[in-house]
């Protein structure tokens, strides 16, 4: 395989929502310019890159998948990312990898979605350009289209290429920067046409477009234009190229993926257009002694790549794919993983077209690679210099929002549960797992509901670990409002060895958060020193099952004020069950209550959607602590009961229309209003009673 320099290499992302036809576009790439012998296609499972089952099942990207391709001296590397928002750390990640980016927008709408508009903000500063995809669809205009782009984006969308025909016949597109036709045929080969006479006029004044904005570029430039002098195409290319970079013009191209249509001319725009890794901004980084410092993309510079995917596959191990920033990474050589600590041993490398491998013997400065079974290394590292280390910051986490209890459906799987979700994490360090002490659930989180469905549908397929999904119990907890006294007594004398342990206790509330006091009042010996320990045992082991909902028991005082023993029934056991009963009774008698956890939440949102996420948070007995505004946004501090938010994710989504988000951290515990202590009482006996 051919060594590419810096200069002629192209990483792009392809961004966009579900549906526009990301995957559609790369495979058209690929098969278009001979990486892939046949045409994959995502509607019949035939896609090369989402060869994933579970993609296959949902035709739908759930992960980035890396592919390559070459043309005229240019190596492209393109990432196609998932489209759904449970899945965006992957898109997050893979455009902090790359250096350009595609956003697909899909002409059946006919104006650019809100989605759409997360995605495009979310490219942040990296130099874009447009595919208008599914042109050759019924009800579809590339002019409503770029109408709806340039003011629901707010940027300056032009056209560079042209449809020839509408809807379904269309078959060609006008490349206006060279006023050239092109013809596609359904097996990809492209054939240059003369431009239709009805169409001149239009391509003359598309074209114009581009030219009035190249000119407004550059003051000098502007005055020759003005004074009617023409702009050669190397300075209009040039010019382009520059203005793109820095955010002034945005293309657009016209296109079918499906159908192969405009393809080429897309392509030729990425190298034409986009800026390959010498073009990069310095890199922000921080050196060993956690200083911030930039690196150049320098070809004889010190090593620095930063590994944005892990595959875990249970029989090829793991693969480690990463994008060199500077200098370059032999095969079999050492490199340092500033992130661990570590060295590790790099064996063969190779570029990826979904899971196929093609072996190369080193990373350029600019490469996009992977390498197999490195032991220590995870998503979002650093290999660097051991003599020169840096980290590179990763791509920021979106917090787990949802979580579910999961159930191993038998031992067997039980054992294999935690070891499998290790090594999905190792692929997706967005989920989370682990042991609720308070519930006894082993409780698994992501950022979505289909994120958590898709986790447990890879534990089945690929590791055999068979689980059931349930709603997570909320970990209430009982308390008392209330003081009282109480008299335990557990008396059983009928002859032989027998069990004798009175105690008199006195009951009362600790502010919240306090959880458990003990003071012993015994005076004169009523009840032996080696008692009043047992005493205080039993009293912590009621306090495990409450009395209202068998809820654990926070906040109370317990004061030990007298007590009885008998000298040769007494024991351990026997003040352990009296100070058990004691404390029972007590609580009954102390007006007990239930308490909730409160969950401090930051809610992300649309302007326009003030009035109905505050109104979903006072349904949800929310409170709302402040509102800060931001840029076009608005952050809503509130105060929930984590019972009303245990599904809010899709809620939230559906709300904003995909806009919003949110984070959440335990605040405290406060009282249940009494009808939905009832409730909650009542549901507890309903369990009890199934049990028995």
């Amino acid at each position: 395989m051919a060594e590419y320099s810096r200069d002629s290499i192209k990483n792009i992302a392809l961004i966009a929502p579900h549906g526009a036809g990301k995957t559609s576009l790369a495979e058209a790439m690929l098969f278009m310019h001979g990486a892939t012998d046949k045409l994959g296609k995502v509607d019949d499972g035939s896609s090369t890159l989402d060869f994933e089952s579970e993609e296959k099942n949902r035709n739908m990207s759930i992960n980035s998948h890396i592919a390559f391709f070459e043309t005229k001296n240019n190596l492209i590397n393109v990432i196609d990312t998932p489209g759904f928002l449970n899945f965006l750390y992957e898109t997050e990640s893979a455009i902090k990898t790359v250096d350009g980016a595609v956003l697909v927008v899909e002409a059946i709408q006919g104006e650019v979605s809100v989605q759409t508009r997360k995605y495009w903000d979310m490219a942040g500063d990296i130099p874009r350009i447009i595919f208008i995809n599914k042109l050759d669809r019924d009800n579809t205009s590339l002019e409503d289209t770029v109408k709806s782009i340039s003011k629901e984006l707010g940027v300056k969308a032009l056209p560079f290429t042209l449809p020839i025909g509408e809807e379904g016949n269309f078959k060609a597109v006008i490349v206006l920067i060279d006023m050239k036709a092109y013809t596609y045929d359904g097996d990809g080969k492209v054939q240059e046409i003369p431009i239709p006479e009805d169409l001149m006029e239009k391509a003359k004044a598309a074209r114009e477009h581009i030219v009035e904005a190249v000119a407004e570029l550059d003051d000098e430039l502007l005055e020759k234009y003005l004074d009617g002098e023409e702009i050669n195409e190397e300075v209009m290319i040039k010019m382009l190229h520059q203005g793109i970079l820095d955010a002034k013009i945005y293309p657009v191209f016209a296109g079918s993926a499906t159908n192969l249509i405009g393809i080429k001319a897309l392509v030729g725009g990425i190298c034409r257009y986009l800026p390959s890794p010498i073009e990069r901004k310095p890199l922000k980084v921080k050196n060993r002694d956690g200083e911030d410092i930039e690196i150049e993309p320098k070809e004889d510079g010190q090593p620095a790549a930063y590994i944005f995917k892990t595959i875990s596959d249970p029989y090829a191990g793991k693969i480690s794919i990463f994008r060199v920033f500077s200098g370059s990474i032999k095969s079999d050589s050492i490199v340092y993983n500033s992130t661990k600590g570590t060295k590790e041993k790099f064996s063969h490398l190779h570029r990826l077209i979904g899971k196929k491998e093609y072996p190369i013997d080193i990373a350029q400065c600019g490469d996009i690679v992977a390498v197999n079974k490195l032991k220590e290394a995870h998503t979002s590292d650093t290999l660097c210099d051991e003599a020169n280390q840096i980290i590179i910051p990763p791509a920021e986490l979106p917090a787990a929002v949802l979580s579910f209890a999961i159930e191993p459906k038998s031992r067997n799987d039980e054992d294999k549960l935690n070891p499998s979700l290790a090594r999905i994490h190792e692929e997706d360090p967005t989920i989370q797992y682990h042991m609720d002490d308070e519930t006894n659930e082993f409780l698994l989180s992501g950022t979505g509901q289909s994120h958590v469905e898709v986790i447990v549908k890879k534990l089945k397929d690929t590791y055999g670990v068979n689980v059931e999904l349930h709603t997570p119990r909320v970990p209430y907890k009982e308390t008392i409002r209330g003081r009282s006294k109480a008299e335990g007594k557990y008396v059983k004398q009928t002859g032989g060895r027998g069990q004798y342990g009175v105690v008199s206790i006195e009951i009362e509330p600790l502010p919240r958060g306090r959880n458990f006091e003990f003071v012993n009042k015994i005076v004169g010996g009523a009840i032996p020193k080696n008692f009043i320990s047992s005493v205080e045992k039993g009293v912590v082991d009621a306090m495990k099952t409450g009395i209202l909902a068998s809820y654990p028991v926070v906040d109370i005082k317990v004061t030990l004020l007298d007590g009885k023993y008998h000298p040769v029934d007494s024991s351990d056991m026997a003040f352990q069950i009296a100070g058990s009963m004691g404390f029972k009774q007590g609580m009954k008698d102390a007006r007990p209550s239930l308490l909730e956890p409160v969950m401090k939440m930051e809610i992300t949102i649309p302007e326009d959607c003030m009035g109905d996420v505050i109104g979903d948070v006072s349904a949800r007995r929310g409170k709302v602590s402040g509102v800060d505004s931001l840029a076009g946004t608005h952050l809503i501090n509130a105060l929930i009961p984590m019972s009303e938010i245990l599904t809010y994710a899709p809620e939230l989504r559906s709300i904003t229309s995909g806009r919003g988000s949110f984070t959440m951290d335990f605040s405290h515990y406060e009282e249940v209003p009494g009808h939905q202590a009832q409730k909650i009482i009542e549901e507890s006996s309903k369990g009890k009673g199934a049990e028995e």
